[in-house]
């Protein structure tokens, strides 16, 4: 057979790192963040403040008024993922937790991964101060 295994050109599907941009406001985004950074990775994980600087220009083709609402990873060949698709990505990118994304990602078990994963984004209410500001709509997933 002649043809390349690898169309898309980005190294035959391996994914060199993914950039997940959070909701440095957030106190839940906050903590899964610092919690997502001190575990092993399998694949590297480089945070970016949604909606910053950084993000736009980096990411100039996004809405990134919707990237304060949704956990949003994009891989170093341009895929995104947002929502329940994200943080399953992150979860795959970890050593100790590939396993269980594969997992729930199944057809089986993702309706309920999709309703643990929104009802940790209902904590959201409940855990950000008075001042958290104006940006948030409290429409995050």
């Amino acid at each position: 057979m002649t043809g390349s295994i690898d169309p898309a050109g980005h190294g035959a599907g391996r994914v060199g790192f993914f950039t997940v941009l959070y909701d440095e406001g957030c106190p839940v985004c906050r903590a899964a963040h610092r919690w997502l950074a001190g575990r092993a990775q399998l694949v590297p994980l480089q945070f970016v403040p949604a909606g910053s600087a950084e993000a736009r220009m980096r990411f100039p083709g996004l809405d990134h008024a919707a990237t304060l609402r949704d956990l949003t990873v994009i891989t170093d060949g341009g895929l995104v993922y947002v929502s329940d698709g994200a943080w399953l990505a992150c979860l795959w990118a970890l050593a100790d937790y590939r396993g269980m994304a594969e997992r729930l990602s199944s057809p089986r078990l993702l309706p309920t991964a999709r309703r643990f994963i929104a009802a940790a984004a209902a904590v959201r209410q409940s855990t950000r101060s008075d001042d958290y500001g104006d940006v948030c709509d409290d429409q995050c997933r």
